[in-house]
């Protein structure tokens, strides 16, 4: 069992010690690439983790009986459980196995999904994995239990753009029972907090644009943003940035908490089980839709704080009380209505077109894999969600508008309907999509710093093994 293994361990050790003399031929596996410099546990080589996890005596290197005995140690538990997985004992896994390891472990899934899985592995096409094919996947990845490597094969990366993040992941009971999930929006809150703060000014100059719009057609990105830093210097351009990071920690946990109830009354008594996509939108749009009636009032002051003039409000506190005294509680609900239609055609078409996109990529380039990458993931979120946007962008609008109409008072207070009407007389179709380029342009270093920063505070904070 063992003999290709050593085999590899010596090229591979080989190329990372000082050596006098190498044998003429040694077997490596395809996908194996020679470093070629040694390893230590504080450099940044995508192996650190089996560096660190090898180096026996601590010494901050990975030398040639270190990396054999980790070898030797992580086959034995590859043996085991392929083993476990392998339920009819013909030393092949079929697609029937990974569905039902998948099961078993709280996570449902399709037979196309295990299918995938399935190919990842498949290095002959028989549409089944042997031990070998097991053993080359998993020997470099640092794997104790068929728990990580269900973990590993079942979770996306969740990302904060400055919108709504409208369908939560799914988490087993163990894994909410270890603090994962926590651990996980805590890692979503500050990468979503670091990425608002770098994309406020363009998420102000949105806003603008959505309540003056028909005053401001001569107003283009640069002039909008020199226009600010003129009224009140550049610390303006962060306007109410300060509440739409303090909204991330409540929404997101009220979110998920709403999810998890909404998903046990959907699932009812089928314990273990996880939802399928239209269940999950279902859900998804339900507990955002709970979130946003709770935090509403935030949403109010972060658009007036965001609109105000240098010296209108002293602070937030302050901004709620002038509302309240001056417009009554059901100013901190305007714009309520359209904000939660919005959240239907987001949700839907970001759901829709993200699982379009990853599958056709899968399918065409990734016939190999059920992992399309980092980079795939990162691209297929950015188009599904800008496609999102596109569809919810008038009733964004209409909301914005709906949620500043105080400081507005050449323009009369309207309804929902009102509000369309009013555009459509005066400023057209293109008047609903007003603002819509800063909003586009934001979506990118958005997207961009969520990433780094989630990645960082994923290592930070303990979650994830890639």
């Amino acid at each position: 069992i063992l003999s290709s293994a050593l085999l590899t361990c010596v090229c591979v050790a080989l190329s990372m010690t000082t050596v006098t003399s190498m044998p003429p031929t040694l077997p490596t596996y395809p996908h194996l690439h020679s470093p070629t410099s040694t390893l230590s546990t504080h450099s940044s080589h995508p192996n650190q983790s089996i560096v660190l996890e090898s180096d026996i005596n601590h010494d901050g290197l990975l030398d040639f009986q270190e990396f054999s005995q980790y070898l030797w140690a992580h086959e034995k538990r590859l043996w085991v459980m392929f083993h476990s997985v392998d339920r009819n004992n013909d030393g092949r896994i079929d697609v029937g196995e990974i569905q039902h390891l998948l099961q078993k472990l709280g996570t449902e899934v399709t037979m196309e999904q295990a299918s995938r899985i399935l190919q990842s592995m498949d290095r002959d096409g028989t549409m089944t994995v042997d031990w070998t094919e097991w053993r080359d996947h998993f020997l470099f990845n640092p794997f104790h239990n068929m728990e990580e490597i269900v973990r590993h094969w079942k979770h996306s990366h969740m990302f904060d753009i400055g919108e709504h993040l409208t369908v939560p992941d799914e988490f087993s009971e163990r894994e909410r029972r270890s603090g994962l999930v926590w651990r996980q929006l805590v890692a979503g809150a500050m990468a979503g907090a670091v990425s608002r703060t770098g994309t406020a000014p363009l998420d102000r100059l949105k806003v603008f644009l959505q309540v003056h719009g028909s005053t401001s057609r001569g107003i283009n990105l640069w002039s909008g943003l020199r226009g600010m830093v003129q009224e009140g210097g550049v610390s303006s351009l962060w306007r109410g940035n300060g509440i739409n990071v303090l909204k991330i920690a409540p929404e997101s946990a009220i979110k998920f908490m709403a999810y998890e109830q909404i998903k046990w009354l959907i699932r009812g008594s089928k314990e273990g089980g996880s939802l399928r996509v239209q269940e999950r939108f279902i859900a998804g749009s339900l507990a955002g839709a709970i979130a946003q009636t709770i935090i509403y009032p935030m949403e109010v002051l972060k658009t007036r704080l965001t609109l105000r003039k240098t010296g209108q409000y002293s602070g937030m506190a302050d901004c709620a009380r002038q509302i309240l005294k001056k417009e009554g509680v059901r100013a901190f609900y305007r714009g309520y209505l359209p904000n939660t239609l919005g959240i239907i055609p987001y949700a839907g078409i970001d759901l829709a077109v993200y699982e379009t996109l990853k599958n056709a990529w899968l399918q065409r380039y990734c016939v190999d894999s059920a992992d399309p990458g980092v980079l795939v993931l990162l691209g297929c979120g950015t188009i599904s969600s800008t496609c999102g946007q596109l569809a919810s962008y008038p009733l964004a609008l209409i909301r914005t508008r709906m949620q500043a109409q105080a400081t507005t008072e050449d323009k009369p207070k309207l309804t929902m309907v009102g509000q369309f009407k009013y555009i459509i007389s005066h400023e057209g179709v293109p008047g609903l999509y007003r603002g819509i380029t800063p909003n586009f342009l934001k979506v990118i270093p958005a997207v961009s710093i969520s990433y780094v920063v989630y990645e960082h505070m994923k290592k930070v904070l303990g979650v994830g093994f890639y």
